[in-house]
């Protein structure tokens, strides 16, 4: 299971556009860059930052997966 099912499952271009449209809403500024910030600064305290933090950064995790599995397929075989 694993990383394995994220790459047989995931495709590239599902990540790429999860990481374009839902990872960079709402674009000026992205809430994932102010969120960081906010972590970065001890600023994250509310809950509503917290799930938005979640809710943006799942896609660039998704995709940060999604290369790490292709490395270490790669790797192996």
């Amino acid at each position: 299971m694993g990383l394995a099912w994220i790459d047989e499952n995931v495709s590239w271009t599902l990540a790429v556009l999860a990481c374009a449209t839902l990872g960079l809403a709402p674009f000026a500024p992205p809430h994932i860059v102010e969120k960081l910030g906010m972590l970065w600064r001890g600023e994250l305290v509310r809950s509503i930052d917290w799930f938005d933090l979640a809710l943006h950064g799942a896609p660039w995790v998704l995709l940060v997966l999604k290369a790490v599995s292709v490395l270490l397929r790669r790797q192996a075989g």
